[in-house]
């Protein structure tokens, strides 16, 4: 039974982890996916301190307001992630940010491609940019099942 089914009209969230979901039903892609969507999201913060610090934290902030639009609980999480990620680059030599980003980014993305591979279908992306948005979500939702946070 889907969220939607349970709850009859389900929150633009649910639907939209439930769309997402439907291309991440292998294990394999799955696993790949806990690893590579956050890494994913520390190199795109990465590439845009690159440019410039308050750049990133501000294409963060713009990301945790649509985050809010979705769920209080999620752009909590998502900011305690985007204050990690964030923390974490500024603990950089600045030299350093941008290769490690671009290579993270480099590999990182092979690895979903080949989960996508395994999974036999393409990227949730390809059909709404938004799910680039949604795949931490994703992500951050398995932990909080897990630590049994709603969302």
């Amino acid at each position: 039974m889907t969220i939607s089914q349970t709850m009859g009209q389900a929150r633009p969230v649910d639907q939209l982890l439930e769309k997402y979901a439907e291309s991440h039903l292998n294990p394999v892609n799955e696993y790949i996916h806990f690893v590579c969507v956050p890494v994913i999201m520390w190199t795109v913060l990465g590439l845009i301190w690159a440019i410039h610090p308050w750049v990133a934290v501000a294409a963060a902030i713009v990301s945790l307001a649509y985050y809010f639009t979705l769920s209080m609980s999620f752009a909590i999480g998502m900011s305690l992630m985007a204050a990690a990620m964030l923390g974490i680059l500024y603990a950089l030599p600045p030299s350093w940010v941008l290769p490690v980003a671009v290579s993270a980014f480099v590999i990182a993305w092979i690895g979903q491609f080949i989960g996508h591979k395994i999974e036999g279908k393409k990227p949730s992306f390809f059909d709404d940019l938004r799910f680039l948005l949604i795949g931490p979500l994703f992500v951050l939702g398995f932990l909080y099942r897990r630590l049994k946070i709603s969302y």
